[in-house]
């Protein structure tokens, strides 16, 4: 039976990969995911420094990956196969190379290149040697022509990086809540940017108050925070809100805030809400940075961004108030449109962003500490490349993520070759399989043709444990902000 399948790939999906997606979201990783995680950084500046060099800052530039090396005892370095690492037990891994510039008032004093870090390396991805090697080939390299890749070798054990299915972020989801709860309506945003994931939720209480929590925030009157953005009047938040129609809710919050007559009375309203103590100009500065850095941060993290996101609260109000008073249709949460599939280079990429950034205080440490002694002579000593090679390696041989879940990175089931499919395609969800949850693990109509509708375990993980349709195919591509920009121009529609 496996044979004749096997048959069956080699003849009709000959130039097909079964894992494809999972190939292309691991290679955007290597190629254009590391370097945007690298320019995320931007520049490292440390508190203490040498009194020789003011202004002193290191930066790091492009980027560079090798395919699998081995160093042998005796110093030799040579490319190493899959199989080998399989038999020798060890990491099929490449090497991230970055540029490091040292600045000192604004002088470049130093440039190098430079090892920060290995990482594993899925099997048929562009950076493995088995990349477009043909049928007599992998055979000589011990490999199995008919082996789809898309896994990985870490110390000589096959991992598997399970696909995720999640919410998609920056899209606000209305809930009708029980009876007996304290709101009937509950509003969900997770406003995603870079690593910042922040979930914002909208209350609609029973005294006719329309709250607002995220972070430090719990439970702040929205009104509150649209006239700390600098959205001060209220004729101006009516109109932004509706111009069609008032609604008596909105009445209701602005004389609910009618005390708070300018931006400074509004900010200093959110400090105390914080608990901040100190003086008054200090408080308004805190509730400002509170405001840029974690309200919505998908729309910008800097001060010129504020009255866009105040518009933007204004548009979330109407659409919470439209569900509300006029009974339209909440949005269907499990329909896939509103989903998001997280693979391999996805999850990867946001691995190596938390852990790269530990990579970069462990430096600034290493540094104070140096100067300090009167001991530091270059950068090249202050990077320690193990620090970044061995969290990266422990999660995947773990499967213990960023964010505390688990069971992200599994043993490969070798049982037969079906069942190395599936577990390849296999695709789970976040929600807790001890919860009902009766609507999320149903099978749904737009899952046709994209997850396979018979294969999912029995007991507690039904549903919510999920396999790819065999032939399914996920979309990666980005649209630029600019490229949308002018398809809409192109149907007619206006920047204002």
């Amino acid at each position: 039976m496996v044979k004749e399948y096997r048959e069956i790939i080699k003849k009709y999906f000959k130039d097909i990969s079964l894992v494809e997606s999972n190939l292309i979201s691991f290679n955007n990783f290597m190629e254009k995911g590391i370097q945007k995680c690298i320019e995320e950084i931007e520049e490292i500046v440390p508190t203490i420094i040498p009194k020789e060099a003011e202004n002193f800052r290191v930066k790091f530039g492009k980027v560079t990956i090798t395919k699998p090396e081995i160093v042998e005892a005796d110093g030799s370095k040579r490319r190493i196969f899959p199989m080998e690492a399989r038999l020798r037990q060890l990491t099929y891994s490449a090497s991230i190379n970055v540029e490091v510039n040292a600045y000192v008032n604004d002088i470049q004093r130093e440039s190098f290149i430079t090892e920060i870090g290995k990482i594993p390396v899925m099997i048929k991805s562009r950076f493995c040697h088995l990349q477009g090697l043909k049928e007599d080939d992998l055979i000589k390299n011990g490999e199995d022509p008919s082996d789809p890749g898309g896994y990985f070798i870490l110390n000589g054990n096959e991992r598997v990086l399970i696909n995720v299915e999640d919410l998609v972020s920056n899209k606000m989801f209305i809930e009708e809540n029980p009876e007996g709860a304290s709101s009937k309506f509950t509003a969900k945003l997770f406003s995603e940017r870079g690593s910042y994931r922040i979930p914002h939720l909208i209350e609609y209480m029973k005294d006719g108050i329309l709250y607002l929590s995220f972070t430090r925030f719990k439970r702040v009157p929205i009104i509150g925070i649209i006239k700390a953005l600098g959205l001060v009047k209220d004729q101006d938040i009516m109109s932004n809100i509706s111009k069609e129609k008032q609604y008596d809710a909105v009445y209701i919050n602005l004389v609910e805030s009618v005390d708070l007559k300018t931006e400074e009375d509004a900010l200093e309203s959110l400090a105390k809400r914080m608990g901040v103590v100190q003086p008054r100009e200090v408080r308004i500065e805190k509730a400002k940075e509170q405001l840029d850095k974690y309200l919505l941060p998908h729309l910008g993290i800097t001060p010129e961004t504020r009255l866009l996101k105040a518009y933007n609260l204004c548009k979330l109000i109407k659409r919470f108030l439209v569900v509300v008073e006029e009974g339209i249709n909440v949005e269907d949460k499990d329909h896939l449109m509103n989903k998001r599939l997280k693979l391999s280079g996805d999850l990867l990429m946001d691995l190596f962003r938390v852990n790269l950034r530990n990579l970069i205080q462990d430096m600034l440490y290493n540094f104070q500490r140096l100067v300090k002694r009167g001991k530091f002579q270059s950068i090249k000593i202050i990077i320690r490349n193990e620090l970044l090679s061995n969290r990266i390696k422990s999660a995947m041989a773990t499967g213990i993520w960023v964010g505390g879940r688990k069971g992200i990175s599994q043993n490969m089931d070798r049982t037969n070759f079906i069942s190395m499919l599936s577990h390849l395609q296999r695709v789970v969800s976040l929600l807790d399989s001890t919860q009902e949850n009766f609507e999320a693990r149903a099978l749904h109509c737009t899952h046709l043709g994209r997850y396979c509708p018979v294969e999912t375990p029995e007991g507690t993980p039904i549903g919510l444990r999920k396999n790819l349709a065999l032939m399914a195919s996920i979309t990666q591509d980005e649209v630029s902000d600019e490229k949308l920009r002018k398809s809409l121009e192109e149907i007619g529609l206006k920047l204002i």
